[in-house]
């Protein structure tokens, strides 16, 4: 047995009031894990990160190789688990590592030089569309949803719309 997989969402503001209150009660998690290799070595960020988990959730922020790690550890069996990622990439190098996801849900990805807006929260470049297809390719659905409540929207089928594929 491995850990139970509630949710796993790409949101590069992490842990923040919408994930921490509506996703972890519609989802029953017990623990949220940050997945971050830059935020695993910021230790103000690691900080203020545990501090924004809601009442009765325990927040980690872990390595990408710790994650793999302690995917199949028994300490994790059965535990109820939300994964966040700040990138595709790191998802991307998590699931080719072993770590068995069935569906992302894409949640927020900021603008910055070099991306272009697929929605108003998320702005994909060429690196995280080739990253996105890999995690396709692999039988992962990529599903766009600020709250649980909104209508799932097919990230492949809104790139493919947008015409950003090469």
């Amino acid at each position: 047995m491995v850990m139970d997989i509630r949710l796993t969402r790409i949101d590069d503001r992490l842990i923040h009031g919408q994930v921490a209150t509506v996703w972890s009660k519609a989802t029953g998690i017990e623990r949220i894990l940050v997945v971050s290799d830059e935020v695993a070595n910021d230790e103000l960020r690691k900080f203020l990160l545990k501090q924004a988990a809601p009442p009765g959730i325990k927040s980690n922020v872990v390595t990408k190789r710790k994650l793999i790690e302690v995917y199949q550890d028994q300490l994790f069996d059965g535990m109820k688990i939300m994964l966040l990622f700040a990138s595709p990439q790191d998802v991307v190098d998590v699931v080719e590592a072993g770590v068995d996801l069935q569906i992302i849900n894409i949640g927020g990805m900021r603008f910055s030089e070099g991306k272009k807006m697929i929605t108003n929260f998320i702005s994909v470049d060429g690196k995280d569309i080739q990253s996105f297809l890999r995690l396709a390719e692999a039988g992962i659905e990529l599903e766009i949803r600020q709250v649980p409540t909104d209508r799932k929207t097919d990230l492949i089928q809104l790139i493919k719309k947008e015409k950003m594929l090469q």
